[in-house]
C-alpha cells in the first residue's frame, strides 16, 4: 500500500508492508502463542479430549490459527477495497467472528477448564492477529477522503 500526500510538493510516499506479509507474521506469532497456551494448559492437567480418543492435538492449535489468520487477511483485503471506514469495519467484523468462533467450545462436551483454555486460545490469537491487521488498514478509504 502506498499513500501519496497531494498537498506535499515533494509527493512523499509512505509504504507499509503488504497485508498478507503482516498477516503471515502475526499468524506465526499467534500460532506459537496459541500452541504455547495449549501446551501450558495441558501441562497443568487440562484435557483437550471431548470424548475418549477424540482429542485436539497440540499441533492443531497452530494449524487452525494459521488457517483462520489467512481467512482474516482475505476479509481485511476485501474490506480495505470496499469499505469507507476499513479499520473500524474490519475490527468490528473480526471481533464478531471471534465471538462466534468460541461457540463450539461451549457446544462440544468439554469440561470447564478445557472450555476456559480453548476460549483463551481464541482470545490470544484474536488479539495478536486483529491488532496487526487493523494497523495496516486506513481509517478512511481514499474514495471517502477525496469525495
Amino acid at each position: 500500500m502506498n499513500v501519496t500526500f497531494a498537498n506535499n510538493p515533494t509527493s512523499s510516499v509512505v509504504s507499509a508492508p503488504p497485508l498478507w506479509r503482516t498477516g503471515l507474521k502475526a499468524g506465526a506469532l499467534a500460532a506459537a502463542a496459541t500452541t504455547g497456551t495449549a501446551a501450558v494448559a495441558s501441562a497443568l492437567g487440562v484435557s483437550f479430549e471431548s470424548a475418549p480418543g477424540d482429542a485436539i492435538p497440540i499441533a492443531g492449535f497452530a494449524q487452525l490459527t494459521l488457517f483462520f489468520t489467512m481467512v482474516g487477511v482475505g476479509i481485511a483485503a476485501v474490506i480495505r477495497r470496499r469499505s469507507s471506514q476499513p479499520r473500524s469495519t474490519f475490527t468490528t467484523t473480526a471481533v464478531a467472528l471471534t465471538a462466534l468462533s468460541v461457540v463450539p467450545d461451549f457446544v462440544v462436551p468439554f469440561d470447564i477448564p478445557s472450555k476456559i483454555a480453548l476460549v483463551l486460545t481464541h482470545v490470544v490469537a484474536a488479539v495478536i492477529v486483529i491488532s496487526a491487521l487493523r494497523s495496516q488498514l486506513p481509517e478512511y478509504s481514499v474514495a471517502t477522503i477525496t469525495a
